[in-house]
């Protein structure tokens, strides 16, 4: 049984009816969550207690959009046609695109609560901009929002009731590449604490089946100070003055998580997740640089200081491959036919993007030691795939380097990213922590991934899931383990 409701929120709540909570934190990272920071974290312990808890695996790749899309509709991207936060437009162009909601082809929780007329409130999750109008219930966009200015509330009317109580709306961090540390730090927990106190709010005052927030404030926070508070990463100082940034930010979250508790009654079942976790980021793969090197590239005029892809004089006609920047990289081939200038034969694709692909797990670090790289075809790891794909995407040194999209350096490796300082690329595995009503408390589950939450959700709340959702419901799982506890070898309890 969780904490009883809030008086604010028990004058909307009527008890005995199902409700589902979960609490988003992006890029919330396991090994401090549930190890390093837990004793700074008691309300998160006390959840971890009362239910399951363990890491939960995100998608290929792990990145926030499309990560929470899959989490919230039981797809993976192949099924989405979402490969990231900029998408191709199409083959018949050479520019990328940013995934708004109108990317989204597949029902969403909230979509389909709704035809089976559930109330949703759903805060700040990521690829929500523009808000559905057909939504029953409330939404606030995410931080993809273009800015303050925009229609980021559901019902139109939201807007100016949140702007009355909380001030303009802090979409996201401004400038969180920065080295103005201080002011970043401050401006993290400004954004924080105006969600969640929003959050608070609409709690208060709606009356939800299902309500979802995604705070975007740890992502920001291990971005820009990984190195600060992670050992093991290659420019940490021991006694630097921020090193605590990451544990007292943890131990803030944990208040806001408390304050957010009080609104789950006996019947609300609480889920605390994150899309992907964090890891030190070793340094940058300059694949264009490398494509360039390598003859797969064509450019009119090589610079000689680093340029974004978007501003080089791109010789499409002698181009066979290119790549674009990020914490992975995704490399499209230069197509006969399907591309607006393609090079490459349609017979020689599968030759070409072989042998690219074995060239790009072979890069080394900057001594010539292997890293690890792995490159996927996207019809090797998803059964279905739609939109415009890269033809590989590459995960450098597995997650511990990250794709630089720039040409100007002169040399494949480098430790300065070309879009502003950041300490920390994303991992494999995010966080799960589930209970209350219909979670038995088993402890430590292994092997959840993200495309299992939605139909755990529905299965809470007695809903149908649609036939084609992927996923399986947390609660299938934890009834194999009950049945036979070898199942899952791992039932600690948290310290």
């Amino acid at each position: 049984m969780l904490a009883p409701a809030s008086r604010a929120g028990s004058e909307v709540l009527a008890m005995g009816r199902r409700r589902v909570m979960i609490i988003g934190l992006d890029c919330a990272e396991p090994s401090l969550a549930f190890d390093r920071f837990a004793g700074a974290m008691p309300n998160l312990r006390r959840l971890r207690k009362r239910g399951i808890w363990g890491p939960l695996r995100s998608t290929i790749p792990p990145i926030t959009v499309p990560a929470w899309t899959c989490m919230v509709s039981g797809s993976d991207p192949g099924e989405l046609g979402i490969y990231g936060f900029r998408n191709r437009k199409g083959y018949g162009t050479y520019e990328m695109d940013f995934a708004t909601s109108k990317s989204v082809r597949v029902p969403r929780l909230w979509d389909i609560l709704g035809d089976a007329g559930r109330t949703s409130t759903v805060l700040f999750v990521p690829q929500t901009y523009p808000a559905p109008a057909s939504l029953r219930g409330s939404m606030v966009t995410c931080f993809l929002t273009p800015g303050p200015e925009s229609e980021w509330a559901r019902p139109p009317e939201l807007k100016a009731t949140l702007e009355a109580a909380f001030g303009p709306y802090i979409v996201d961090v401004p400038d969180f590449r920065t080295d103005d540390k201080r002011r970043l730090l401050q401006s993290i927990y400004a954004m924080s604490r105006q969600h969640f106190a929003m959050a608070r709010h609409m709690l208060a005052r709606e009356d939800w089946d299902f309500f979802m927030m995604v705070d975007m404030g740890t992502d920001r926070l291990h971005h820009g100070f990984w190195k600060y508070f992670n050992p093991d990463h290659p420019q940490y100082v021991p006694g630097n003055p921020l090193e605590d940034a990451g544990r007292e930010y943890y131990a803030y979250l944990d208040r806001e998580l408390g304050t957010l508790l009080e609104y789950a009654d006996a019947d609300t079942a609480v889920l605390v997740v994150s899309d992907h976790g964090a890891r030190t980021m070793r340094g940058g793969i300059c694949v264009n640089e490398w494509l360039l090197q390598h003859g797969y590239l064509a450019l009119r005029t090589v610079p000689d200081a680093p340029t974004p892809f978007a501003k080089l004089e791109i010789d499409w006609s002698r181009t066979k491959a290119w790549g674009e920047g990020g914490y992975y990289a995704r490399v499209f081939l230069n197509v006969q036919g399907r591309d607006p200038q393609g090079m490459i034969p349609p017979d020689q694709v599968d030759t070409e993007c072989r042998a690219l692909q074995a060239m790009l797990e072979a890069i080394p670090d900057e001594h010539g030691k292997p890293i690890g790289t792995v490159a996927h075809r996207p019809a090797d790891i998803y059964p279905v795939v739609r939109g415009t794909p890269p033809d590989l995407i590459v995960l450098f040194g597995n997650l511990a380097w990250r794709s630089v999209g720039s040409v100007g350096r002169g040399r494949i490796h480098t430790f300065e990213n070309d879009t502003g300082p950041d300490d920390a690329n994303h991992a494999w595995d995010g966080i799960l922590v589930a209970a209350g009503p219909g979670i038995p408390a088993l402890g430590r589950l292994e092997g959840a991934e993200v495309r299992d939450v939605a139909r755990t959700v529905l299965q809470l709340l007695d809903v149908p899931a649609p036939a084609t959702m992927g996923g399986r419901s947390l609660l299938d799982r934890l009834a194999d383990i009950a049945a036979d506890p070898a199942v899952d070898g791992r039932r600690d309890s948290p310290p």
